[in-house]
């Protein structure tokens, strides 16, 4: 194939846009006041290309199709515009979201309670794997919002557990994901099950044929939203790597490279919360001034954490990628990938903070022997280079 073909390949794939109102501003957007502590007490400073785009037309009311490769703030997206429509007086399901996985979904309702911080809401996740008669319990004393895997949630409606009368909003999140992963019979017969009225909005990184059947067949007149993964450059952002060979190894690395850490504000990335937990019990141990930050904490000491770090008074923060997304720090230059991301789309999260404001940086990669193959899929899928890290590296902070 070549490159022309493949381009062309790409093309077919991609929706037209056909809305062009954007709002650069979420104080522009008419969210309510509640909403929109909890969208800035999240950690975002300005809205995604696809939230400046999406938003609006959601809240209006309008069928949506949004195609957006992941890192772009889909999910936010999508969560802002329905926690704007909910009517908190009603306790029963009046959003729906459906995503292909179970990480996928409890991350989803994650964001969702996050943003919906102080507007007192109910959000539960409705995934296979756990207990079915818990998940009725917890769906019969009335959520506003469910997020779930299309087998679970398809079996709570049949329960009658699931009430679908006060549905107001559909949303197919990862859509090629879901319908090509053999999701379509169940999702149609979801769609069949919900009120007439139902407003339906679908994201997809790509458009194949199954996913604008579903837009043709379910979809009113959608808005269509096309966000380019072009738009989501490292531009700006120096990568590199370090070959750490062995994991016993990346702490050695990580106090060796500390000196040029501090000479500006850094963030550390790992994995899980456990690994964030040692790893800064090992600095500190090594009387090495870091902050951690991971989900476990409650809100109020991630918001001290978040304050104290946007002020510089702390320097070096070590988190998860739960926190990727919040982290809209001016002043963070160097981003370091203790562990490198278990899935690709968080390598943007984590080291571009998008590139969207268009700074300058630099991101580090612990890699080991294990992690190559990663490192080179992470730099196709980015079309990008990622090279060894030179001696200077702090000339280039």
């Amino acid at each position: 194939m070549s490159a022309e073909e493949a381009l062309q390949d790409v093309n077919e794939n991609e929706i037209e846009s056909n809305w062009d109102q954007v709002v650069d501003n979420f104080d522009n957007m008419d969210l309510k006041a509640e909403l929109l502590r909890g969208v800035y007490a999240y950690g975002f400073e300005r809205p995604s290309a696809i939230q400046q785009r999406a938003i609006v037309p959601v809240v209006k009311g309008h069928d949506v199709i949004a195609q957006a490769q992941s890192g772009t703030g889909k999910t936010a997206t999508f969560s802002i515009s329905i926690l704007q429509q909910l009517d908190m007086s009603i306790k029963g399901c009046q959003a729906l979201i459906l995503a292909p996985t179970r990480e996928l979904a409890q991350q989803i309702q994650k964001v969702v309670i996050a943003l919906g911080d102080y507007m007192n809401i109910e959000c539960h996740a409705c995934v296979g794997g756990t207990n079915v008669r818990e998940d009725m319990a917890k769906l019969q004393e009335g959520v506003q919002v469910v997020v779930g895997t299309p087998g679970r949630v398809y079996d709570m409606i049949n329960r009658r557990a699931l009430r679908t009368d006060n549905i107001k909003i559909f949303c197919l999140d990862e859509a090629d994901e879901m319908l090509s992963r053999g999701f379509k019979d169940q999702i149609y017969e979801l769609f069949q099950l919900l009120p007439q009225e139902t407003q339906v909005v679908l994201l997809s990184a790509t458009m194949p044929a199954d996913v604008l059947e579903v837009t043709k067949k379910f979809m009113r007149d959608p808005v269509r939203i096309l966000v380019k993964r072009d738009e989501l450059t490292l531009e700006g952002i120096k990568q590199f790597y370090i070959a750490v060979e062995k994991e016993e190894w990346k702490l050695d690395t990580l106090c060796d490279l500390y000196e040029t850490v501090t000479i500006t504000q850094a963030v550390i990335f790992c994995n899980t919360r456990r690994k964030v937990d040692w790893l800064t019990e090992k600095m500190h141990s090594r009387e090495f001034t870091v902050s951690a930050m991971h989900g476990d904490m409650e809100q109020k000491q991630r918001e001290v954490l978040m304050k104290e770090f946007r002020s510089g008074s702390s320097r070096v923060l070590i988190t998860t990628d739960l926190l990727a997304r919040g982290i809209d720090v001016q002043q963070v230059s160097l981003v370091i990938n203790y562990d490198l991301p278990t899935n690709r789309e968080n390598y943007i999260h984590r080291i571009g903070r998008g590139g969207r404001f268009g700074r300058k940086g630099v991101a580090i990669n612990f890699v080991t022997t294990d992690d190559v193959r990663m490192l080179r899929d992470i730099e196709q899928f980015y079309n990008t280079q990622i090279d060894e890290m030179p001696l200077n590296v702090a000339d280039l902070i």
